[in-house]
């Protein structure tokens, strides 16, 4: 591989950008192609769908095969609050490939033994998620129940590309919350963007089933393109 498409790639994956890297299988010939940048490519139907899938494989296009190798960046949802659902959420978003992060400035909750081998943020979520970046592969899930902690986790991912944005609280707790939402400025389609109450209606009572049901309307979301219509 050329030396300049190499260190294209590892920059991309560093600035968790999404790539495709493609190679003629004839002759070899390489080129890199940058999500942002996929609108007018010859292959963009092609790249899209591998975009969008994150699975490499090989197309042809006007007879000759091409081999696509995709870039994606780790989907990663970062969830602000230190709470029981947390516990419960994060080794099952383990084990279905999602990195957790958890913010909280609350000390007594984000500790080292309530959360072993997850990366912990013991900041305001206005001081940590500028410095983590919430971009289209990162879910944010606002669980504190406290709006002096959610509210900024939440302009933060409205402000964003994030795939997903998630707030706990019943139907009267979100009106509230979109009251203070709308005085800070932002508009009814932002709104619109926030799942809430989180996670599908299953019926969910314990931590551990809202936690269930949070990861399965994540990834419902970041899945959508490939589901079916009903």
């Amino acid at each position: 591989m050329n030396l300049d498409i190499l260190a294209l790639l590892n920059a991309e994956r560093a600035a968790r950008r999404a790539a495709i890297l493609v190679t003629d299988m004839a002759g070899g010939e390489q080129r890199v192609v940058r999500e942002a940048e996929l609108a007018g490519d010859p292959l963009e139907e092609a790249l899209a769908e591998r975009f969008r899938s994150g699975k490499s494989g090989l197309v042809e296009a006007d007879g000759r095969e091409l081999f696509l190798t995709v870039q994606v960046p780790p989907v990663r949802v970062v969830a602000v609050g230190a709470v029981h659902i947390s516990q419960a959420f994060a080794p099952l978003a383990r084990v279905a490939g999602l990195d957790v992060t958890i913010v909280d400035p609350r000390t007594a909750f984000a500790t080292p033994e309530r959360f072993p081998d997850v990366p912990l943020l013991a900041e305001w979520p206005d001081e940590a998620l500028p410095r983590l970046g919430l971009d289209r592969y990162t879910a944010l899930l606002a669980l504190t129940h406290d709006p002096k902690i959610d509210d900024p986790a939440l302009q933060a991912a409205l402000r964003s590309s994030a795939f997903y944005i998630g707030a706990l609280g019943s139907r009267k707790t979100h009106a509230r919350r979109v009251e203070r939402l709308t005085q800070a400025g932002f508009a009814e389609a932002d709104m619109a963007r926030i799942h809430a109450p989180i996670g599908l209606d299953i019926g969910a009572v314990s931590p551990a089933e809202i936690a269930v049901s949070i990861l399965a309307e994540l990834v419902a979301t970041l899945r959508r393109d490939r589901r079916r219509a009903p």
